[in-house]
This record gives structure tokens, sequence and C-alpha cells, in this order.
């Protein structure tokens, strides 16, 4: 996936209601940038990091800068959720994740009023795939997820659950969105709920895939190379 506009450097001054981040540009020009993530953020939102943004030229859009890429102790982290779902969705349609080729349709409409990242078939199987962006690293090399409480991704585990239960198969695809880990465990300290909802997942036949990126300030793709997940 090649950025729509070139990334130009920035240094984070504080991230804040969430969605909003003021940066300083290269000129010493202060903006504020769409912060595209719904998460915590942990570890990343320290003022005075190195930051990558989008610039654009959209009159639709209040904010002309969009945060993309965070980096911290040497390594390149993705900021915005939104690119996992596209970096993955082109590796799906190339056929490049093993044990997912087939036809491939996103945000098909599944269980109590969900709509699934993507769903694959082929042969008459259809596979159900919910994709997580994974930021959040404690421990050197190690991965984690979730970086705060999420109800809606333990809603997400038992659709998948019912999927396999229903005579289909299905995926939850964390996509480790940083470039500096090799292994992924999940974060049950900061949201038991999901991690038991992940256990739960995995006994009712829900399979774990794990993958990581490939990241620069021109593009970013996928390194088909699967995880160790705890």
């Amino acid at each position: 996936m090649r950025f729509q506009t070139p990334l130009v450097p920035a240094v984070l001054l504080k991230r804040y209601k969430r969605f909003l981040a003021d940066v300083r540009l290269k000129d010493g020009t202060e903006v504020t940038a769409h912060c595209p993530n719904p998460g915590s953020m942990m570890g990343m939102s320290d003022a005075g990091l190195k930051v990558w943004v989008e610039p654009n030229d959209d009159p639709k859009k209040k904010l002309k800068y969009g945060l993309r890429l965070i980096e911290k102790g040497g390594a390149t982290i993705v900021v915005d959720t939104g690119i996992a779902n596209r970096v993955v969705k082109e590796a799906l349609l190339a056929g490049l994740i093993s044990g997912l080729e087939g036809d491939v349709r996103s945000e098909v409409p599944y269980g109590d009023k969900s709509r699934v990242d993507f769903l694959v078939e082929k042969d008459g199987l259809k596979t159900w795939v919910e994709v997580k962006s994974v930021t959040l690293s404690r421990q050197a090399g190690l991965a984690e997820f979730p970086d705060s409480k999420t109800a809606r991704g333990a809603k997400h585990l038992g659709e998948l659950a019912k999927r396999v239960l229903a005579g289909d198969r299905a995926v939850m695809l964390y996509l480790v969105s940083r470039d500096d880990c090799d292994r992924f465990a999940p974060a049950a300290d900061i949201d038991p709920v999901y991690a038991a909802a992940e256990s739960d997942a995995k006994d009712a036949g829900v399979e774990i895939m794990v993958l990581r990126i490939r990241v620069s300030p021109h593009e970013i793709t996928l390194d088909p190379r699967p995880l160790d997940h705890k």
C-alpha cells in the first residue's frame, strides 16, 4: 500500500481528544493533524517523538494533515489503524496470505448488527476474517493487543465463534503494525475480558493468525511470515 501523498516529517507536540494531534513541521509551522486511532496509543503519545504526516488538499476536510507514522526507540509504528485493513485487503486480493485464498468481500453484515472486515469464499467454504491493528509493545520484541479496554473487540470474537458453530471457518487476524516485534500475546492485564473472549473463541475453533508489516514513509506492505502467538 503506497501513500497517496508523500509523507512529511514532523515532531509530535501533543495528542488529545482521541482524534487530534498537534505537530510541528520541519519549517517550524505548528498544525493540528487528524489522528485516526481510537485506542489509547500507549507509549506513542510522548511529546517530542518524530512523526510522519500526510498532507491533503481536499476542501471537504477541515484538517489538512493526517498522522500516519510514529518513530520511537528505533521502531516505526503505524498510527492510522485503518491502514491495517487496506494492507490486508491488498494481500488477500493478491493471494499472498497462505490459507486465505479465494474470492474476497469487505464489510459483510453478520451477527448482531456487525460487519466482518473480510469474507473469503473458496470451494463453497466461507471464512470470516476480522482484522486488528496491533501497535502496543511493552517488552522488547513482544507486540500486544489491546492497548485499552475494547468491548467491541470482545464482541467480534464472539461473532466469529458463532460462525464456526454454524459450520463456517473464522479467523482473527492480528496485524502487528510496527517493525520491531517478532512475538505476540494478548494484553490480559489491560483487558482481561478481551483475553478471556479470545481464549473462548479459540476453544470454539476460531483460528488466530498474526502477521506483521514492512513499513517506510513511502509504502506499507505485508510480511507474510507468521509471528509466534502465546
